[in-house]
Parts: structure tokens; sequence; C-alpha cells
């Protein structure tokens, strides 16, 4: 049985951020603390297609307008279950563009209660920008964020965590998919022209992106996560967590290529892809191809937060200006905080394992880069014990990969998952599935983690921080231990240590040795 923590504090808010969108309208309900920790209680989203033929008539239809307040009416009585204290609500491009948004917008607040803003393209760009830079911190880059919505793109050139530029221009997939591409495939001819547009629309923007040397596109919309998880998919990766994952810029032009050649329904087959957005994924195929083209990006990397996290950012004033580093170490002390409280036993743990790390990495041969993915295995290595305790290693493994954890890559996050869960009991085999799915290198990281994480897991036993230091010595054959303690005998942490020193013994070729 899972036993529940409640995180809320005094310092934290439920609150809601609604998008009504050109394809869809999403509510994100949350809660958040003043870091902008967002803990996620519950999204909804409806397709309404509120774009479809408005780009080309200039009117929202009444069907998709019935469709939308239907939705915002269930979406008001989720506000009022889930008992959210503020709420955001903005339109975006479809609904700023029509001649009939004043009226629409109206008949929302009249049947649905909720007053919904329409904003500005650059606003929305800004909103963008504050979600990515909190979730990905963005220092060093240059970095090209673009977003594609149904009917508009924003794209900005961030560095260091500042914005450079900032534009929003007209090139929404949707809006792309009814002017140009109303073939089913789409005709050569049709592509042809749609690239001739990108490039009337964005090419001096994308030319500036590479004269600026930029190293990385960075997509935080549904269609552009899309692409990421269909690129994952084709080289047979294992779909899950998106944030953070990467495609080549090889990867996505063989993939606009597969999008444009198939029609709708071999499309709909093609691994990874969202069927709901497959009508519209040839544009924005297209569309991430020729940003990487033209732009010199080198790979596409996918960002799941976006407008309705910025939304949530501002509803709770939070300072969004951090670094990656910051916004790994919240996101992981959050983590932490959630299952484990104070959690004095993982910090000290963590100190034990950094200490060792310092001592043996160079003969366990693991990179620099691997000290801090140790101490986050380290500081969140028993938040299994939520669930249970007998396989809390396990259940660790599991909280770890599947929660949220910003600024990270996929693959750290399968390290650090990896090197918890083998804190205990058997140390990683190197034929379990998840440990062959690495590569040698990162193989060779999880084990040398994990060694380290046992003895120093093993140091703590009690939970009482009884080592106050240890000291690493190098013997002809041995590793000394040495064990400082605030009391006369840390006998029960002796006795674990020597059974927890297996792996590092066989990892460094030596015997450890652990002594008061």
């Amino acid at each position: 049985m899972i036993r529940t923590l409640s995180w809320i504090t005094l310092s934290s808010m439920r609150l809601a951020a609604i998008d009504v969108g050109s394809n869809s309208v999403h509510m994100l309900i949350a809660d958040v603390n003043r870091d902008g920790h967002i803990e996620v209680v519950d999204r909804v989203k409806e397709m309404v297609r509120l774009g479809r033929k408005s780009f080309t008539t200039g009117r929202l239809t009444e069907e998709s307008m019935d469709l939308a307040v239907r939705a915002l009416i269930n979406f008001r009585r989720l506000l009022k279950v889930r008992r959210v204290q503020k709420m955001h609500a903005v339109a975006t491009s479809a609904v700023r563009e029509a001649r009939n948004r004043t009226a629409f917008i109206r008949r929302i607040r009249a049947e649905t209660g909720i007053p919904v803003q329409v904003i500005s393209g650059h606003e929305e760009a800004r909103l963008i920008f504050q979600a990515a830079r909190h979730a990905l911190g963005l220092e060093g880059g240059p970095f090209l964020l673009f977003d594609v919505g149904g009917g508009s793109v924003e794209l900005v050139l961030v560095k260091d965590g500042r914005r450079l530029w900032m534009h929003s221009v007209k090139l929404g997939a949707a809006r792309m998919a009814e002017q140009f591409l109303t073939d089913d495939p789409p005709t050569s001819a049709q592509r042809r022209r749609l690239d001739k547009h990108f490039e009337e629309e964005i090419g001096d923007l994308m030319r500036a992106a590479r004269k600026a040397k930029v190293v990385s596109a960075i997509g935080t919309s549904g269609t552009i996560n899309t692409l990421v998880a269909m690129a994952r998919a084709q080289r047979g990766e294992e779909l899950g967590r998106l944030h953070g994952a990467s495609a080549s810029a090889a990867e996505v032009a063989r993939l606009a290529r597969d999008l444009c050649d198939a029609n709708a329904a071999m499309r709909i087959d093609l691994p990874g892809i969202d069927t709901k957005r497959s009508d519209l994924m040839p544009a924005a195929g297209m569309l991430a191809d020729f940003v990487l083209r033209k732009s010199g990006a080198a790979e596409l990397t996918a960002c799941t937060w976006a407008l309705r996290e910025g939304l949530l950012l501002g509803l709770a004033q939070t300072n969004s200006g951090r670094t990656a580093t910051e916004a790994r170490r919240r996101s992981v002390m959050a983590l932490a905080k959630r299952f484990c409280g104070a959690n004095e036993h993982g910090k000290q743990v963590a100190k034990l394992a950094l200490k060792l790390f310092d001592e043996t990495a160079l003969v366990l041969g693991l990179p620099a880069s691997a000290r801090e993915l140790l101490e986050y295995g380290a500081l969140l290595h028993d938040v299994g014990h939520a669930i249970d305790h007998d396989r809390h290693n396990r259940h660790s493994y599991y909280l770890i990969k599947n929660a949220e954890l910003l600024g990270f890559a996929p693959v750290e996050i399968e390290v650090i998952a990896q090197a918890a869960r083998g804190h205990r009991k058997q140390a990683p085999s190197l034929d379990s599935v998840e440990l062959q799915a690495l590569n040698a290198g990162k193989r060779r990281v999880v084990r040398g983690l994990a060694a380290i994480l046992r003895v120093a897991d093993a140091l703590d036993r009690s939970h009482f921080g009884i080592v106050r230091a240890i000291d690493v010595r190098y013997l002809p054959g041995r590793l000394i231990i040495e064990i400082a303690s605030d009391r006369d005998q840390a006998d029960l942490e002796l006795w674990t240590g020597e059974r927890r020193t297996d792996l590092l013994s066989k990892l460094l070729d030596r015997r450890v040795i652990l002594r008061q």
C-alpha cells in the first residue's frame, strides 16, 4: 500500500493555467512553491481545432467555438473540485486573429465564468522563454527556442539565460497545412512552395542564429516533442519521459521526408507518432528541418515546459532566472523533500559518497561529471521507502525515473536511478535489461556510482550520522577507509559496511578494508 505524504506548505499555492490554443484547449493544475517547483495535480486537454479554416476565413467556426466552450465548462468544474486558488487563462493565435474573437471571449465569460485574456505573440514567446529557462537553465549556448503552435511559431535566441532576440511569426502547423500542404500526401511542388515561404518569413532570423553559432535548437511544443519521440522510437529506445531528450538534425530531416511521403493512413502507423497530431506533422516536420538546416543547430532537444508552465510561474511570482545547475538541484531537493522530509540520512550519505568519489574516481575510470549524479543519487536513494520498505531500492528507481526532474538529459536520470537502485542487496548486474540499454561508458558509471553508494549508505546504517568523516588510503592490494565517529564505536556501520564493499573491491581490484 502506498503511503501518501502531504508536501503542500504555506509557501505553495494550487494554481491553474488554461491555454485556449489554435488546436486544443489545455488546462494544467499544479501546486507551485515560490522556488518554482511545480507538482502537477491534473492535466486535461480537449482537441477543438479553433484554427481550422479560421486562418483563411478570418473567423472562428461555430462548431469549434461550441467545442471550446463545452470543454471550458468542464474545466471550470475541475477547478472547483481541485480547489484551485488562482487561475490564469489565455488565448493565442487563432483567437487573437479572428474577427469574431470579442464575441467568443464574452461568450466564454458568460457561460463558464472564466475570464480569458487574448495575449500577443510577443507575450506568448516571453512566457515560453520563462518556462524553458526555469526548466533547463539555458546557460551557455546560444540556444534557439522554438514553439510550433497551430497558428504561430515563437522563436527566441538565448545565450547564458538571456534573450538576445524574440519573434512571433505566422507559421503554425495548422496554418501551413491549410495553406500549403493541401494534398495527401503533399506534392513536391507544395513542399517547395512551403520551404520557400519559410525562407521568406524566417530565413534572415535563421542566418542570424547561424552567425551567432547556435549550438542546439530547443522545441517546446507538442508537435516538436512528437518529432523527438519519433526519432527515439526509430532508434528503438523506450519512449517514456521526453523532457531533455533529443534528435539529431539528420534524424529530423529523415522524419520530415517520411512524414511528407506518407498519406494520412500511413502516418498514423509511424513509430512514436501522436495520432491526434498526425495531420499537422508534415508541416511541423518541414519547419523543424528548415530551422535546423538554416540555423546550423546540430540537434533538436525537447522541453516539456512551455506556455502553461510559464503562466503558472507568473501566478506564483517566482524568480525563474536560474541556471541549469540550480534547476537540477532544486528539482532533486524537492523530490527528496516530498518523500523523505528533512532527509538527513540522504544528506549524510551524499557527504560520505562524495568523499569516496574524490578518492576513487580516477581508479574507477569515472568522469568528473559523474560526481554530481552521484550526489543526486545519494540524496534520492531512499525515496522508495514511501512505497514500501522491502525492495525500496527498486521503488526508488521507479520514482526517480518517472519524476519530472528538470535540467537533466534522460540518460542522466537513468544513471541516477540505476545507481540508487544498486545501493543495497544485489549489485547492478551486467546482464540486466536496464544496464544493457546503456552504452559501455554509462554502464561503467552506473556500476562505479552504485559501488560507492553501497558503502556510503552502509556507513550511516543507524541513520544517526555517527560517522563524522572518512579518510581513504591506498596500500598494495588494499584500500583502507578510516572512520572517524562522534562516538567510541560505530559497530553497526562497520558491520554493514563490510557486507557492502563487494562491488567496490571488485571494480578497484583490491580489498576494501574499513577501520575505526
